[in-house]
């Protein structure tokens, strides 16, 4: 072994001992991605992608959502106007009421002309009509109390913004983690698919999908 690095020669002593190393590395180094790899998977299928996934149409949802509510008024409104009343009407007498009016009478067969009052008393209950003609003001405070329905889309809110980035942040990353192997198996069935050059059933269905395009 010694003779082998050696050979009386430095510089071919440290290419194969560089040589040697470089095998050593890689191979731990596959061996570490190989191992990984066999942990990963089934992480990233069983925790990671239903996360991410889960997230995507959570948001979608959340941008396509509409914020429904009943909201109680309760307050008094001023109102301030003046009311033009102009009608005929019939008024009952609460009481008697006494008049005194002038008349005048003219005797029969040229007796001449007299002039006088009368007095009147018109008894309680008594029905007038009435013609009114005269404007009211009104200068009031109304209560009110109201239950208002109450819609509001998200997508035409301020939050419509960070929710569609937010959709589109996890929108791509959910497409690639559906992409990974869902388990080991899946992962050497790809693996050796690839060394025998087959598609693989998603592969395919890439390719035919982009033939249609």
């Amino acid at each position: 072994m010694r003779k082998f690095f050696w050979q009386n020669k430095p510089w071919q002593a440290f290419k194969n001992f560089a040589i040697l190393f470089s095998f050593i590395v890689n191979f731990i180094l596959i061996l570490v991605l190989g191992v990984v790899a066999i942990l990963l998977f089934p992480f990233l299928s069983n925790m990671v992608t239903p996360l991410v996934g889960g997230l995507d149409e959570s948001f979608a949802e959340m941008n396509e959502a509409s914020i429904v509510q009943t909201i109680n008024v309760v307050d008094e409104i001023p109102v301030a106007f003046t009311l033009p009343l102009e009608q005929q009407t019939d008024v009952v007498l609460a009481a008697p009421v006494a008049l005194n009016v002038p008349a005048t009478f003219v005797l029969p067969a040229g007796g001449g002309i007299i002039n006088g009052n009368v007095n009147i008393t018109l008894p309680e209950n008594t029905v007038l009509p009435v013609k009114l003609a005269l404007n009211v003001p009104v200068d009031e405070m109304i209560p009110i109390e109201l239950a208002v329905d109450v819609a509001i889309p998200l997508d035409e809110t301020e939050l419509s913004t960070p929710f569609a980035r937010l959709v589109e942040l996890f929108g791509p990353l959910t497409g690639f983690l559906e992409g990974l192997p869902q388990d080991n198996d899946e992962f050497m069935t790809r693996v050796n698919n690839s060394i025998s050059g087959e598609e693989t059933a998603e592969e395919a269905t890439i390719t035919t999908a982009t033939i249609d395009e």
